[in-house]
């Protein structure tokens, strides 16, 4: 699949860094080099991208592990969509969930971006639903 991509970044496009990696790396775009992360700071980390998806798809911006792992820095939202009609610039919410400072420098690899298809729904308002073996049992019921 093709996706339009403008990079008004310092930076090359988003790759794959392995024939078997499913999302794109994507890097901080910083004007002054770096932007330091306070414990339990969050912000909005530019990246000089804008894409076109197409309709019926999204992109979804993830953490990179390394960085959770090794400096606890994640993204402040779980996981971003950025909607096939948006057409601004792609900003990563990052978070620092550690108590120590955590300096981010123009070109790191900060977040990974996948292309994703979905499914537009229709609700349907009902009284009730089927029932299943499961029934309501959630949240680590099954003890596993």
């Amino acid at each position: 699949m093709d996706i339009k991509i403008i990079n008004k970044g310092k930076h090359a496009l988003p790759k794959y860094e392995t024939a078997g990696a499913s999302g794109l790396d994507i890097r901080a775009n910083l004007i002054d080099g770096s932007v330091i992360l306070n414990p339990h700071e969050t912000k909005i980390i530019p990246t000089g991208l804008y894409v076109e998806i197409p309709n019926g798809y999204e992109i979804q911006i993830r953490g990179r592990s390394g960085l959770a792992l090794k400096h606890g820095i994640g993204l402040a939202n779980g996981i971003g969509t950025i909607d096939s009609d948006y057409r601004g610039e792609i900003g990563v919410i990052m978070i620092n969930f550690t108590n120590v400072p955590y300096t981010i420098h123009d070109g790191d690899r900060i977040a990974q971006m996948i292309c994703v298809k979905y499914e537009r729904v229709n609700l349907i308002e009902v009284n009730s639903l089927e029932k299943t073996e499961r029934g309501i049992g959630g949240f680590g019921h099954t003890g596993k």
